[in-house]
Protein backbone atom coordinates (compact mmCIF):
# COMPACT_ATOMS: atom_id res chain seq x y z
CA UNK A 1 0.00 0.00 0.00
CA UNK A 2 1.46 3.42 -0.95
CA UNK A 3 2.38 5.79 1.88
CA UNK A 4 0.31 8.93 2.26
CA UNK A 5 -3.13 7.57 1.39
CA UNK A 6 -5.81 9.01 3.66
CA UNK A 7 -7.46 5.63 4.08
CA UNK A 8 -4.20 3.72 4.67
CA UNK A 9 -4.35 3.63 8.52
CA UNK A 10 -7.96 2.45 8.61
CA UNK A 11 -7.33 -0.13 5.88
CA UNK A 12 -4.26 -1.50 7.66
CA UNK A 13 -6.13 -1.65 10.99
CA UNK A 14 -8.92 -3.64 9.38
CA UNK A 15 -6.40 -5.98 7.76
CA UNK A 16 -4.66 -6.67 11.08
CA UNK A 17 -8.00 -7.27 12.80
CA UNK A 18 -8.79 -9.88 10.16
CA UNK A 19 -5.34 -11.46 10.54
CA UNK A 20 -5.19 -11.52 14.35
CA UNK A 21 -8.88 -11.75 15.16
CA UNK A 22 -9.50 -12.59 18.82
CA UNK A 23 -6.16 -14.36 19.31
CA UNK A 24 -5.14 -14.14 23.01
CA UNK A 25 -2.07 -12.09 24.00
CA UNK A 26 -2.00 -10.16 20.69
CA UNK A 27 -3.05 -6.56 20.13
CA UNK A 28 -2.75 -4.45 16.99
CA UNK A 29 -3.51 -0.75 16.61
CA UNK A 30 -2.49 1.31 13.57
CA UNK A 31 1.07 0.22 12.70
CA UNK A 32 1.89 -1.22 16.14
CA UNK A 33 1.37 -4.87 17.03
CA UNK A 34 1.89 -5.87 20.65
CA UNK A 35 2.66 -9.34 21.99
CA UNK A 36 2.21 -9.50 25.76
CA UNK A 37 2.53 -12.23 28.36
CA UNK A 38 3.27 -12.89 32.01
CA UNK A 39 6.00 -15.48 31.41
CA UNK A 40 8.75 -16.26 28.89
CA UNK A 41 7.05 -19.48 27.78
CA UNK A 42 3.72 -17.74 27.23
CA UNK A 43 5.50 -14.94 25.38
CA UNK A 44 7.18 -17.37 22.98
CA UNK A 45 3.90 -19.15 22.27
CA UNK A 46 2.16 -15.85 21.51
CA UNK A 47 5.06 -14.65 19.35
CA UNK A 48 5.08 -17.87 17.35
CA UNK A 49 1.32 -17.59 16.87
CA UNK A 50 1.73 -14.07 15.49
CA UNK A 51 4.51 -15.07 13.08
CA UNK A 52 2.46 -18.02 11.81
CA UNK A 53 -0.53 -15.75 11.19
CA UNK A 54 1.59 -13.18 9.37
CA UNK A 55 3.19 -15.84 7.15
CA UNK A 56 -0.19 -17.38 6.40
CA UNK A 57 -1.42 -14.02 5.09
CA UNK A 58 1.76 -13.13 3.21
CA UNK A 59 2.79 -10.29 5.52
CA UNK A 60 6.35 -9.38 6.50
CA UNK A 61 7.91 -7.50 9.42
CA UNK A 62 11.01 -5.30 9.53
CA UNK A 63 13.48 -6.98 11.96
CA UNK A 64 14.96 -3.59 12.91
CA UNK A 65 11.57 -2.57 14.29
CA UNK A 66 11.00 -5.72 16.32
CA UNK A 67 11.67 -5.95 20.05
CA UNK A 68 11.47 -9.37 21.74
CA UNK A 69 11.42 -10.25 25.45
CA UNK A 70 11.40 -6.63 26.61
CA UNK A 71 10.40 -5.62 30.13
CA UNK A 72 9.13 -2.33 28.68
CA UNK A 73 7.92 -1.41 25.21
CA UNK A 74 6.86 1.72 23.35
CA UNK A 75 3.21 1.56 22.32
CA UNK A 76 1.13 4.49 21.06
CA UNK A 77 3.73 6.98 22.30
CA UNK A 78 3.68 5.52 25.81
CA UNK A 79 6.27 3.38 27.56
CA UNK A 80 4.45 0.34 28.89
CA UNK A 81 6.24 -1.72 31.52
CA UNK A 82 5.25 -4.12 34.26
CA UNK A 83 2.13 -2.44 35.59
CA UNK A 84 3.09 1.18 34.81
CA UNK A 85 2.63 3.74 32.06
CA UNK A 86 4.74 6.83 31.25
CA UNK A 87 5.08 9.14 28.21
CA UNK A 88 7.86 8.25 25.78
CA UNK A 89 11.00 10.30 26.33
CA UNK A 90 11.18 11.64 22.78
CA UNK A 91 7.76 13.26 23.18
CA UNK A 92 8.71 14.61 26.60
CA UNK A 93 11.84 16.14 25.06
CA UNK A 94 9.72 17.72 22.35
CA UNK A 95 7.47 19.28 25.00
CA UNK A 96 10.46 20.58 26.94
CA UNK A 97 11.79 22.23 23.77
CA UNK A 98 8.54 24.01 22.89
CA UNK A 99 9.05 27.64 21.90
CA UNK A 100 6.64 30.55 22.26
CA UNK A 101 4.02 30.29 19.48
CA UNK A 102 3.48 33.25 17.19
CA UNK A 103 0.30 32.22 15.37
CA UNK A 104 -2.92 30.47 16.39
CA UNK A 105 -1.94 27.48 14.27
CA UNK A 106 1.20 27.04 16.38
CA UNK A 107 -0.88 27.23 19.57
CA UNK A 108 -3.13 24.45 18.25
CA UNK A 109 -0.07 22.34 17.50
CA UNK A 110 1.34 22.97 20.98
CA UNK A 111 -1.91 22.07 22.72
CA UNK A 112 -2.37 19.03 20.51
CA UNK A 113 0.98 17.68 21.69
CA UNK A 114 0.54 18.28 25.42
CA UNK A 115 -3.17 17.38 25.52
CA UNK A 116 -2.30 13.84 24.41
CA UNK A 117 -0.73 13.29 27.83
CA UNK A 118 -3.11 15.35 29.96
CA UNK A 119 -4.30 12.25 31.82
CA UNK A 120 -0.87 12.14 33.51
CA UNK A 121 -1.14 15.64 34.96
CA UNK A 122 -3.39 16.76 37.79
CA UNK A 123 -5.34 20.01 37.16
CA UNK A 124 -4.11 20.15 33.56
CA UNK A 125 -7.20 22.07 32.42
CA UNK A 126 -6.34 24.91 34.77
CA UNK A 127 -2.65 24.98 33.92
CA UNK A 128 -3.24 25.12 30.17
CA UNK A 129 -6.18 27.56 30.36
CA UNK A 130 -4.17 30.69 29.39
CA UNK A 131 -2.99 28.87 26.27
CA UNK A 132 -6.40 27.54 25.27
CA UNK A 133 -7.82 31.05 25.77
CA UNK A 134 -5.63 32.16 22.85
CA UNK A 135 -7.90 30.09 20.57
CA UNK A 136 -11.16 31.67 21.65
CA UNK A 137 -13.47 32.90 18.92
CA UNK A 138 -12.57 36.41 17.85
CA UNK A 139 -8.95 36.35 19.02
CA UNK A 140 -6.42 37.60 16.43
CA UNK A 141 -4.40 35.24 14.24
CA UNK A 142 -1.21 36.69 15.68
CA UNK A 143 -0.86 35.47 19.25
CA UNK A 144 -1.07 38.04 22.05
CA UNK A 145 1.40 36.36 24.41
CA UNK A 146 1.02 37.38 28.06
CA UNK A 147 2.89 36.72 31.33
CA UNK A 148 0.10 34.23 32.22
CA UNK A 149 0.88 32.34 29.01
CA UNK A 150 4.55 32.32 29.97
CA UNK A 151 3.70 30.88 33.38
CA UNK A 152 1.42 28.27 31.81
CA UNK A 153 4.04 27.04 29.34
CA UNK A 154 6.74 27.03 32.02
CA UNK A 155 4.53 24.99 34.37
CA UNK A 156 3.70 22.49 31.63
CA UNK A 157 7.40 22.00 30.94
CA UNK A 158 8.14 21.63 34.65
CA UNK A 159 5.47 18.97 35.09
CA UNK A 160 6.59 17.00 32.06
CA UNK A 161 10.23 17.17 33.12
CA UNK A 162 9.30 14.59 35.77
CA UNK A 163 5.86 13.26 34.77
CA UNK A 164 3.95 11.14 37.29
CA UNK A 165 3.77 7.42 36.66
CA UNK A 166 0.31 5.98 36.20
CA UNK A 167 -0.43 2.36 37.00
CA UNK A 168 -2.04 0.15 34.39
CA UNK A 169 -5.57 -0.75 35.52
CA UNK A 170 -6.10 -4.32 36.66
CA UNK A 171 -9.59 -5.29 35.52
CA UNK A 172 -9.73 -8.03 38.15
CA UNK A 173 -9.32 -5.54 41.00
CA UNK A 174 -11.78 -3.01 42.41
CA UNK A 175 -11.68 0.56 41.12
CA UNK A 176 -12.04 3.55 43.40
CA UNK A 177 -13.30 6.80 41.89
CA UNK A 178 -12.92 10.09 43.71
CA UNK A 179 -14.59 13.30 42.62
CA UNK A 180 -14.80 16.80 43.98
CA UNK A 181 -16.09 20.23 42.98
CA UNK A 182 -15.24 23.83 43.76
CA UNK A 183 -16.87 27.10 42.74
CA UNK A 184 -15.13 27.01 39.36
CA UNK A 185 -14.14 23.45 38.48
CA UNK A 186 -14.67 19.72 38.90
CA UNK A 187 -12.07 16.98 39.15
CA UNK A 188 -11.77 13.22 39.33
CA UNK A 189 -9.19 10.51 39.71
CA UNK A 190 -9.37 6.76 39.07
CA UNK A 191 -7.50 4.76 41.71
CA UNK A 192 -6.59 1.18 42.53
CA UNK A 193 -4.92 -0.38 45.53
CA UNK A 194 -1.35 -1.58 45.08
CA UNK A 195 0.16 -3.21 48.16
CA UNK A 196 -1.90 -1.10 50.53
CA UNK A 197 -1.40 2.21 48.70
CA UNK A 198 -3.96 3.88 46.44
CA UNK A 199 -2.28 4.66 43.12
CA UNK A 200 -3.67 6.78 40.25
CA UNK A 201 -4.67 5.13 36.99
CA UNK A 202 -5.90 8.31 35.34
CA UNK A 203 -6.76 11.95 36.08
CA UNK A 204 -9.55 14.12 34.67
CA UNK A 205 -10.70 17.69 35.29
CA UNK A 206 -12.48 20.55 33.60
CA UNK A 207 -13.70 24.06 34.24
CA UNK A 208 -17.33 24.71 35.07
CA UNK A 209 -19.40 26.59 32.53
CA UNK A 210 -20.70 29.96 33.67
CA UNK A 211 -24.22 28.55 34.13
CA UNK A 212 -22.83 25.59 36.11
CA UNK A 213 -21.04 27.96 38.50
CA UNK A 214 -24.47 29.15 39.63
CA UNK A 215 -25.51 25.65 40.72
CA UNK A 216 -25.80 24.81 44.40
CA UNK A 217 -22.97 22.99 46.18
CA UNK A 218 -24.69 19.60 46.05
CA UNK A 219 -25.47 20.06 42.34
CA UNK A 220 -21.83 20.83 41.56
CA UNK A 221 -20.70 17.84 43.62
CA UNK A 222 -23.20 15.60 41.83
CA UNK A 223 -22.02 16.95 38.47
CA UNK A 224 -18.44 16.08 39.46
CA UNK A 225 -19.60 12.56 40.31
CA UNK A 226 -21.31 12.13 36.93
CA UNK A 227 -18.28 13.63 35.17
CA UNK A 228 -15.97 11.16 36.92
CA UNK A 229 -18.01 8.10 36.02
CA UNK A 230 -18.44 9.29 32.43
CA UNK A 231 -14.72 9.97 32.01
CA UNK A 232 -13.77 6.54 33.31
CA UNK A 233 -16.71 4.67 31.80
CA UNK A 234 -14.56 2.28 29.76
CA UNK A 235 -13.09 0.89 32.99
CA UNK A 236 -16.23 0.95 35.11
CA UNK A 237 -18.98 -0.39 32.88
CA UNK A 238 -20.13 -3.87 33.93
CA UNK A 239 -17.96 -3.73 37.08
CA UNK A 240 -18.80 -2.90 40.67
CA UNK A 241 -16.72 0.00 41.96
CA UNK A 242 -16.49 2.37 44.91
CA UNK A 243 -17.26 6.05 44.46
CA UNK A 244 -15.78 8.21 47.20
CA UNK A 245 -16.89 11.79 47.86
CA UNK A 246 -16.29 14.26 50.66
CA UNK A 247 -19.81 15.70 50.21
CA UNK A 248 -21.86 13.66 52.68
CA UNK A 249 -25.36 14.30 51.19
CA UNK A 250 -24.27 12.45 48.04
CA UNK A 251 -23.70 9.26 50.04
CA UNK A 252 -27.50 8.90 50.07
CA UNK A 253 -27.85 9.31 46.31
CA UNK A 254 -28.78 5.67 45.71
CA UNK A 255 -30.90 5.15 48.81
CA UNK A 256 -33.16 8.19 48.67
CA UNK A 257 -35.04 9.75 45.75
CA UNK A 258 -33.79 13.31 45.13
CA UNK A 259 -36.44 16.03 45.10
CA UNK A 260 -34.27 18.21 42.87
CA UNK A 261 -35.03 17.53 39.17
CA UNK A 262 -31.40 18.00 38.12
CA UNK A 263 -30.16 15.58 40.78
CA UNK A 264 -32.86 13.10 39.81
CA UNK A 265 -31.76 13.24 36.17
CA UNK A 266 -28.13 12.64 37.07
CA UNK A 267 -29.06 9.83 39.47
CA UNK A 268 -30.98 8.11 36.67
CA UNK A 269 -28.00 8.53 34.32
CA UNK A 270 -25.89 6.52 36.78
CA UNK A 271 -28.36 3.65 37.10
CA UNK A 272 -26.55 1.60 34.45
CA UNK A 273 -23.49 1.42 36.71
CA UNK A 274 -22.93 -0.76 39.76
CA UNK A 275 -21.26 1.18 42.55
CA UNK A 276 -21.32 2.07 46.22
CA UNK A 277 -21.13 5.71 47.29
CA UNK A 278 -18.85 6.18 50.30
CA UNK A 279 -18.30 9.41 52.22
CA UNK A 280 -14.69 10.25 53.11
CA UNK A 281 -13.28 13.23 55.02
CA UNK A 282 -12.19 16.14 52.86
CA UNK A 283 -8.63 15.70 54.12
CA UNK A 284 -8.49 12.29 52.39
CA UNK A 285 -9.89 13.52 49.08
CA UNK A 286 -6.63 15.18 48.09
CA UNK A 287 -6.37 13.95 44.48
CA UNK A 288 -9.74 15.18 43.23
CA UNK A 289 -9.89 18.25 45.49
CA UNK A 290 -6.70 19.64 44.00
CA UNK A 291 -8.02 19.05 40.50
CA UNK A 292 -11.24 20.95 41.11
CA UNK A 293 -9.88 23.89 43.05
CA UNK A 294 -7.11 24.66 40.59
CA UNK A 295 -9.41 24.62 37.56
Amino acid sequence: MPFGLVTAPATFCRLMRLVIGQTPDLLSYFDDTLVFATSWQQHMVALRTLLVLLRRHGLHVNPSKVSIDSSSVEFLNHMVSSGTLVPVQKKVDKILQLSVPVKRKEVRSLLGLVNYYRHFIANFASISAPLSDLLRKGTPEKVQWTPRCDQSLAEIKRLFSSPPILIIPDMQETFIVRSDASDFGIGAVLLQDREGTLMPCRYASRKLLSRECRNSAIEREALALVFAVTQFQRYLIFKHFVLQTDHKPLSYLRTRSPKNARLMRWALALEEFSFQVVHIPGSENVHADVLSRLC
